[in-house]
């Protein structure tokens, strides 16, 4: 089943008298459960591209389609909500609350949203990520590995439709990138998490079930991994 559509995306900006096609045409789907690596190297629109998957950035033209939903035709307001219960997003740089605990960090969403969480799920999450002895940590008490543990802990907890990685071991050794994308291949098995990661690294976009290349914001190759 598809929970992904994009149709004839398209972000130009504007630099002087200059039109730059960041994302330039882009049209692709992804089926529920899937884990899809974007790769491309630094310019080639890909960051551009999970903004606009993401609704944190407004397209110049085109649609963008999430569970049948067309969320560039909602409001703003509209759009942040369906953002925060649907769409999770783990970035390079961790984005925790520096005064929240772990535990308090992964809720977050939910907290925001008023919505409670099962213990049963909870602990499910802290399990997965081997969190369960650091639940009372604030983010400068612990690694940037079990930092971007916690940021896909709050990607996770509200089941959404698609969770969306944005070069999430870019700030890794590699000993903790591999264990963060083992975590996402793990989460997209175990809970049949819809994931599109964008990465430089082609060695992490093994780990992917579908590698989409993209280069002057277009696609250039778009395969399945062997």
């Amino acid at each position: 089943m598809e929970i992904v559509r994009v149709e004839n995306l398209c972000k130009t900006y504007t630099n002087g008298e200059n039109e730059i096609n960041a994302v330039d045409h882009l049209s692709f789907s992804v089926e529920k459960g899937e884990f899809v690596a974007i790769v491309g190297a630094s310019g080639s629109g890909k960051s551009t591209l999970l903004h606009l998957l993401g609704g944190v950035d407004r397209p110049t033209s085109g649609k963008v389609f999430i569970d049948n939903k067309d969320i560039y035709a909602l409001n703003d307001d509209a759009l942040a909500i369906f953002r925060r219960r649907e769409i999770g997003i783990i970035y390079q740089f961790y984005n925790l609350i520096p005064i929240l605990n772990v535990l308090e960090n992964i809720l977050l969403p939910c907290d925001l949203d008023h919505k409670t969480v099962s213990k049963e799920r909870i602990n499910e999450i802290l399990k997965t990520l081997n969190l369960e002895n650091r639940v009372n940590h604030l983010p400068n008490e612990l690694s940037g590995g079990q930092q971007q543990k916690v940021s896909i802990g709050r990607a996770l907890i509200n089941n959404p439709a698609l969770v969306l990685a944005d070069e999430p071991t870019g700030n890794l050794d590699s000993k903790a990138s591999d264990e963060i994308v083992s975590l996402l291949k793990m989460s997209n098995q175990k809970f049949k998490q819809t994931i599109i990661m964008i990465t430089h690294d082609l060695e992490i976009a093994k780990y992917a079930d579908r590698i989409i290349t993209i280069d002057d914001g277009k696609i250039i190759k778009d395969e399945k991994n062997a």
